[in-house]
């Protein structure tokens, strides 16, 4: 017995309309008149029997069987679209998009892509970055941004909770002082611990729960048993980045990432001038729909990830 099955076009405009809950939202993103996706609407619940959207005054919302439909609609839509996709790409070179944070793609990955070049000459990583994809609060962000755009990765430092989506964790980072050499042979020497309240303290804003900083520096003087209040001056950054760049400038001690500065630390650039390191509270995640894991790329990378971030397992 053959299945109903509604235009497509029916069923994309009810997805758009579906996520924007506004006709008119849901217009502009089509390129097509308000009207006109009313129209699409209705003629969808006419053709499926149902109401789909109840309309208010001034806004729509899904009925209760429009908002079981939906997810279905969604992920039908998303493995046609990577169907396409695979359709599309050229065999020889499987183009793969992956976003990342910014200190983890420029610190972190980009120095270990030739190896998984070397082992799949037939992919190529299209690599961003972004701030989206630092998200303690959850990585709802990074994953409105994913949503997009079927078929891509992102790795999200976060909780590493993403109900959903499928998600492998990559590694939990701790975090240390880091400065330059110069910096503590100087005449402010870095013999104890205390010692780094006598230095300008470069805060990376990212570690900061709800813009306060009861996580970074605060955490790791209380780890050092000292006060937390009798720390230094500060200066602020909005990523790691800028910390980073600002501590191999010699500017003052950061509290960074031992798997994002570890090449720093390698070739003396940077010195961690105390072992003392606290776990940070989040983690990277690789994070991706989870049709998307049938395709060989995502899947080469997704193997090549797990066992770059855990070389000793």
């Amino acid at each position: 017995m053959t299945r109903r099955m509604p235009p497509l076009a029916l069923l994309r405009t009810f997805e758009v309309a579906a996520r924007h809950l506004s006709f008119k939202q849901a217009a502009a993103e089509l390129h097509v008149t308000p009207a006109a996706v009313s129209q699409q609407i209705r003629s969808l619940e006419t053709e499926l029997g149902v109401l789909l959207f109840e309309r208010l005054t001034r806004a729509v919302r899904l009925s209760a069987r429009g908002e079981a439909m939906l997810p279905k609609v969604r992920d039908g839509l998303a493995q046609l679209a990577d169907a396409v996709e695979l359709a599309c790409t050229p065999a020889a070179a499987e183009l793969l998009n992956v976003t990342a944070p910014p200190s983890w793609a420029s610190h972190w990955l980009l120095p270990r892509l030739p190896d998984f070049y070397a082992r799949h000459p037939g992919i190529e990583v299209r690599l961003a970055s972004s701030s989206e994809t630092v998200d303690p609060a959850g990585g709802s962000a990074a994953l409105a941004a994913l949503a997009r755009a079927p078929g891509e990765l992102a790795v999200v430092f976060g909780t590493g909770r993403h109900p959903g989506w499928r998600v492998d964790a990559l590694l939990t980072p701790d975090y240390l002082p880091v400065c330059a050499p110069g910096l503590a042979s100087s005449e402010r020497p870095l013999d104890v611990p205390a010692d780094v309240c006598r230095h300008l303290l470069i805060h990376d804003d990212t570690l900061s729960h709800a813009g306060n900083d009861a996580w970074g520096w605060q955490r790791w003087l209380q780890a050092a048993g000292l006060d937390r209040q009798a720390r230094g001056p500060g200066r602020h950054f909005s990523n790691a980045v800028l910390a980073i760049e600002a501590a191999l400038a010699g500017q003052g001690i950061a509290l960074a990432a031992r798997p994002i500065v570890a090449g720093h630390l390698a070739c003396g650039a940077l010195l961690a001038p105390f072992p003392l390191a606290i776990p940070s509270p989040y983690t990277y995640c690789l994070v991706g729909r989870r049709q998307a894991a049938e395709r060989p790329a995502v899947a080469a990378f997704r193997q090549w990830l797990i066992e770059a971030s855990h070389p000793d397992t």
